[in-house]
């Protein structure tokens, strides 16, 4: 396991962090597959959202990984800010479980990679993202980010409209295939760093 890329002090919490905007009208959207990703991780830790006192956020905390060394305590979170302010919440949540930056996890969908591809980094730029931008705004860009690829708007179809549609049919018939792998993702980043997690999924 690579030491330099996993957390910044041995012990530390990681927050993982999915991008959505609440309400049910935006449930299936595409600019929501954090929030599925994060529901998804929640079942595997056998949790349930509850809000989180100050925070503008839905949390459940729990632990991912093998008993031992590799055993995490990680938050897993979702704003109830919607997307543009997102940043808010997820800065009270670090401070109030004190995770360095370096151990949060903001999982989003992103245009620039084709549907259902992943992509693991630390840092970086926002690409227009409004969460990403919220987030890096309110405490740097020092952060992980696991990018769940939903291709470009077809025609002269504008961003911002491609991003609150559900997922075509098509792309539905694999969305849970995917939002599995992702979750997965999430949880080798974790556990094993981001070195070895990006030779997996970084496909």
């Amino acid at each position: 396991m690579g030491e330099t890329d996993v957390t910044t002090e041995p012990g530390a919490p990681w927050l993982i962090v999915g991008l959505g905007n609440p309400g049910p009208e935006y449930a299936r959207n595409r600019h929501n597959v954090g929030f599925m990703v994060a529901d998804l991780l929640a079942e595997r830790i056998g949790g349930k959202f509850k809000r989180a006192g100050k925070a503008q956020a839905q949390v459940i905390e729990g632990r991912i990984g093998p008993p031992g060394p590799a055993n995490r305590r990680v938050i897993l979170a979702k704003p109830m800010s919607y997307m543009n302010l997102s940043g808010g919440p997820v800065t009270a949540l670090r401070d109030f479980y004190k995770v360095p930056t370096a151990n949060i996890v903001a999982v989003h969908d992103e245009l620039d990679i084709d549907y259902g591809v992943l992509r693991l980094k630390l840092g970086g730029g926002d690409n227009g993202h409004n969460g990403l931008k919220s987030m890096t705004k309110a405490m740097g860009p020092d952060y992980h980010r696991v990018r769940f690829g939903i291709g470009r708007p077809p025609g002269r179809m504008q961003v911002a409209d491609f991003v609150l549609k559900d997922f075509s049919a098509a792309e539905r018939k694999e969305l849970d295939y995917f939002v599995d792998r992702a979750s997965d993702a999430v949880e080798a980043l974790v556990i094993e760093g981001l070195e070895r997690a990006q030779s997996t999924y970084n496909s």
